[in-house]
This record gives structure tokens, C-alpha cells and sequence, in this order.
């Protein structure tokens, strides 16, 4: 059975669910995407990896990793196999160097270890017939890429103060403060200093 490979596009809001968020997964060469709802929770796992940032102590996925590479475990690829009454199922193929494993684990799990792996994600065409649709470029240009402080049970407010006070300070003691506020694992602080330094960057 021939395999698909898929990259991480990003995250948005769900339009169908409360409190939750649509996963949007890109086929590698191709036109399709693939939306598959997560929790915040699982959100929030993928968002910091993706936007680069590092807890001073390990949160649940980065102890896997460090368990598996401790015990010369690596995981090999991701498959998404099944698609079952709207549910995504994945297997994680793992090597320790003389044996491959599958492992069973949700979607969310599996794609939040593939990108601390940097492993690749495969599905199969059979559920990118049935779950891929073609997004048109402007929504596509819609899909955000996510800000951890998004992924909770409460919504997060930013005071305008806060932006406020960002913009009158300078480059270096803002690199510091983003330092200090992912030691402190202030998640919230840190995205809004990034963007800051983002913003600044672009111009």
C-alpha cells in the first residue's frame, strides 16, 4: 500500500467545536489538507514545538523523547491508518537498532512526537480520498501558526498595556525578558515577547 507523506501546516480554531482546535495537515507535493480536531492540551504540545520554545523542565512529550533516546529507542515514522466514524488512528514505528515496534497512539500524540522526533507522517490514500479537501489560498493564508497561551480551558485576554509596554523596549532586553519568562515557564509572557521580536524583525 502506497504511503502519503504529510507535513504540518498549522493550527486554527474550530469552527465545529468548542474549546477545541483543527489540527491542518498539508500533503507533501500535493493540493489536499487534512483537519483533524485536537484538545487544547494537545494544541498546546505541537504549538511549542513548533514556534521553537523551550521549557527550562521537560513536559510530557519531551520526557518520552529523552526515555526512548536514553534507551537508544528512536521513532522511525508515524502512520495515520485508520479513519474510523470521524477518529484518526496512528501507530508509531519505533527501532532500537536491532527491532521495529508499532505502537498504537492518537493522532495528536503521534504528530506532537514526530515533530520532537523530526520523524516523518504518513497516511494512506484511502483517508485522504475520504478526510482531504482542497483549501483555497486565501483560507489557507488564514491558518495561523499557533501561539501556546491560545491552548487552554479559558480564554486568554492580552491587556493592551502589555503590547504597549513591549514596543517601548529595547531588542536586547527584550531577547532577556523571553529568556526569563520560558525559565519561568511563562508561556503566555513569552508568545507575546516573541511576537514583539517578530514583528520587530519583519520590518
Amino acid at each position: 500500500m502506497s504511503k502519503i507523506r504529510l507535513n504540518v501546516l498549522g493550527i486554527s480554531y474550530s469552527q465545529t467545536q468548542s474549546g477545541a482546535y483543527a489540527l491542518v495537515l498539508s500533503e507533501d507535493n500535493g493540493q489536499r489538507r487534512v483537519p483533524i480536531i485536537v484538545g487544547g492540551f494537545e494544541a498546546q504540545a505541537i504549538a511549542i514545538q513548533l514556534e521553537g520554545l523551550k521549557p527550562p523542565r521537560p513536559l510530557t512529550h519531551d520526557l518520552f523523547v529523552n526515555f526512548s533516546l536514553a534507551f537508544k529507542i528512536n521513532l522511525v515514522e508515524v502512520n495515520i491508518y485508520k479513519l474510523e466514524e470521524g477518529v484518526f488512528f496512528s501507530k508509531l514505528i519505533c527501532d532500537n537498532g536491532q527491532t521495529r515496534i508499532s505502537i498504537d497512539a492518537r493522532t495528536s500524540d503521534a504528530i506532537a512526537l514526530a515533530l520532537r522526533f523530526k520523524c516523518p507522517i504518513y497516511t494512506t490514500e484511502d483517508i485522504m480520498t475520504r478526510a482531504g479537501i482542497v483549501i483555497d489560498f486565501e483560507s489557507e493564508s488564514k491558518i495561523k501558526r499557533p501561539e501556546p497561551e491560545d491552548y487552554r480551558s479559558e480564554p486568554v485576554v492580552h491587556m493592551q498595556a502589555d503590547l504597549d509596554e513591549l514596543r517601548d523596549i529595547d531588542m536586547e532586553e527584550l531577547k532577556e525578558m523571553l529568556e526569563e519568562a520560558i525559565s519561568k515557564e511563562n508561556y503566555e509572557r513569552a508568545s507575546l515577547i516573541r511576537d514583539e521580536i517578530s514583528r520587530r524583525s519583519d520590518k
